[in-house]
């Protein structure tokens, strides 16, 4: 177990650096803009399209870094900007749904899924649910508080101080992000050599039949659900070649998976934005079986459909 546990640390450390190295210059750089004329004018280029999304229009920044980079450079972006709790919400309902789409799409393309499934479904769902959320949601006009990040704070004065100010906000990021995933790498780690995770894939099977799939696809599933799509691809990838799941349940759990996966780490990693995350994690769940049992029972029905053709024909 100290070796686990020891393993487990080495991971999270590496994980830290990994993403740090993505969070830190992209807070800084973010935070350097904002004193430029840059990011004003992208912003109200933009503005128009964002308000149809209740969101103004600086949250393009962590929406756009978070689906071309990854959902910690999206909060790395969040962290430099005074959003509403509704925003903020806003966004990290979409960022769940839709962030690091050239990694994990190749994932899915990888394991067959198609790659306008994969984009239609994760951006549909991220359009969809800032709509829902900014016609259902009256409350949130609060401004957010980041955590060890102050929401307010008067504006630095040259550019030493701006540079400062810069540094300081990347850094309480970077901070904030280790004190969750070393913990996470560790549990993640133990649960890998307990062969927890093959385990937890055999508890899940009679779901995986409620939502449409056979049992062989319970891996697959398990690796994203916990795991997630970029850092459990080798897991699910080798599942869904040894175990023979069909590019019918393969993209099946995928649908299933691009609403709600890394459950654990995408849900923590939300709360030093000072948002709800339980709201959060329910929307992802009810999402996803909801999406997964409709288009497994539409697909059924179709293939159904013509296999009655045929004989038909014959």
């Amino acid at each position: 177990m100290v070796t686990t546990i020891k393993k487990g640390l080495q991971v999270g450390l590496q994980t830290t650096w990994t993403l740090g190295k993505v969070i830190f210059p992209i807070t800084l750089i973010v935070t350097i803009l904002q004193y430029t004329p840059v990011l004003p004018w992208i912003i109200q280029a933009v503005t128009p399209l964002m308000a149809l999304l209740g969101l103004s229009g600086d949250a393009a920044i962590p929406l756009v870094l978070g689906n071309f980079l990854n959902l910690y450079a999206g909060i790395g972006a969040i962290l430099t900007l005074e959003l509403t709790v509704k925003e903020v919400f806003i966004i990290a309902v979409m960022l769940s749904f839709s962030h690091n789409l050239l990694i994990e799409t190749g994932v899915a393309l990888k394991v067959g899924v198609k790659l306008w499934v994969v984009l239609v479904v994760r951006l549909g769902l991220a359009f969809l649910s800032a709509v829902v959320i900014n016609l259902v949601w009256n409350g949130g006009s609060e401004i957010a508080q980041y955590g060890m990040i102050s929401g307010q704070q008067e504006q630095a004065s040259g550019w030493p101080a701006i540079i400062f100010e810069g540094v300081e906000k990347a850094g309480l990021g970077v901070l904030q992000l280790a004190l969750i995933v070393i913990p996470l790498m560790v549990v993640i780690q133990v649960m890998k050599d307990l062969k927890w995770l093959d385990v937890f894939s055999r508890w899940i099977s009679p779901a995986i039949r409620t939502l449409g799939m056979k049992e062989n696809a319970s891996l697959t599933v398990a690796a994203g659900l916990l795991i997630g799509l970029a850092m459990g691809a080798g897991v699910m990838i080798q599942a869904v070649q040894e175990d023979g799941v069909s590019k019918k349940d393969a993209t099946i759990a995928f649908i299933f998976l691009v609403a709600c996966h890394a459950v654990i780490e995408d849900t923590l990693i939300f709360i030093p934005l000072g948002i709800p995350v339980l709201p959060l994690l329910l929307i992802r769940v009810a999402t996803a079986v909801l999406l997964t049992i409709t288009v497994a029972y539409i697909w059924n029905r179709v293939e159904v459909t013509k296999g009655k053709e045929a004989v038909y024909e014959q």
